[in-house]
């Protein structure tokens, strides 16, 4: 009997998993395909934005421009941070083996801490340089500069908008946004700094511009910087309502208390959630299955494991609530 039973378990624990592979693929078909779309836009995105740097490299220093050079950086730790990106969206479709249980899915959640780190790292170079022009200016070749600073408005508006459409669902495509979006904007700003130390003759406008650069860089970034420290820490994704959770599951039928609840994030796209629920009359599998089935469709939680226990005083080590 025992046997059978275990056998049983296991049988139905095997369709529970090919159903929750087979339902992954639905609501989540973005997510299955997110990577291998913007597969293309991640490898336009990184020639182009390579290209531009290297000419923003060279005129800005042909042209004198720290403001140009600033762009250049900017730019640099974009395509550092879409190289890194696009190597863990491609990471995160790695099936599990050995001792990466969850395969290498967390590495999204890396990619984007070490993005935001890139761009600190970069500003701190760029704001340096430029107070020390500030001290001295030097004359700027404005029309250069105004030309190569235009092409970098086109080149990152177009990239922006080859990842406006996955922005939502994944903080790496979101972090790939963000720099190419606020990138079109760096580049407008010097390109009318150019503009302007032609009309004026002002020299101390190329460097001003570049700490504008510099405070934008760091503007940005902080959101993402907190989010993925946020997700290192195992905090639950942001939107995740913890407290409706719980109603939820002491809601469910049977259940009389639950403890060790525990939501976090196994990449930037999924999130796993574990619980021990108190039933004094047990629970079946169907149970199980609906339970799970019910978290993905109203809390997008893709992997849920569920503890029953029969008895509510059994001494459970992790029920009390200061206990983790």
């Amino acid at each position: 009997m025992g046997s059978h039973d275990h056998h049983g378990h296991h049988h139905h624990d095997h369709a529970g998993h090919g159903h929750d592979h087979g339902h992954n693929h639905g609501p989540g078909h973005a997510h299955v395909h997110a990577p291998a779309n913007f597969g293309t836009a991640f490898a336009i995105g990184i020639s182009l934005n390579t290209a531009l740097v290297v000419a923003e490299a060279i005129y800005g220093y042909i042209g004198n421009s720290t403001a140009l050079l600033a762009d250049a950086g900017h730019n640099l730790s974009d395509v550092l941070g879409l190289v890194v990106a696009w190597c863990a969206s491609i990471a995160a479709r790695r099936a599990p083996s050995g001792r990466f249980t969850y395969g290498f899915r967390a590495s999204t959640i890396l990619a984007a801490l070490a993005n935001a780190v890139f761009l600190l790292v970069a500003t701190g170079a760029i704001g340096w340089e430029a107070i020390l022009r500030l001290r001295e200016p030097e004359p700027v070749a404005g029309v250069t500069v105004m030309v190569v600073a235009g092409i970098g408005i086109l080149i990152n508006g177009f990239t922006a908008m080859l990842f406006a459409r996955g922005r939502k669902d994944d903080i790496n495509i979101e972090g790939a946004y963000l720099h190419m979006a606020a990138d079109a904007a760096v580049s407008l700003g010097v390109v009318i700094s150019a503009a302007l130390i032609i009309w004026t003759g002002w020299l101390w406008l190329d460097p001003v511009t570049s700490l504008v650069i510099c405070a934008t860089i760091l503007w940005s970034t902080t959101s993402l910087l907190r989010g993925s420290i946020d997700m290192s820490m195992a905090a639950a994704p942001k939107g995740t309502d913890i407290a409706a959770i719980k109603i939820f599951l002491l809601e469910r039928p049977g259940v009389s208390g639950i403890h060790d609840l525990h939501v976090w994030p196994i990449s930037t796209t999924e999130t796993a959630l574990t619980c021990h629920l108190v039933m004094p009359t047990g629970a079946g599998d169907a149970f199980l299955m609906e339970t799970a089935q019910m978290l993905r469709a109203s809390f997008r939680i893709g992997h849920t494991t569920l503890q029953i226990e029969t008895h509510p005083d059994n001494g459970c080590a992790l029920a009390p609530d200061d206990v983790v």
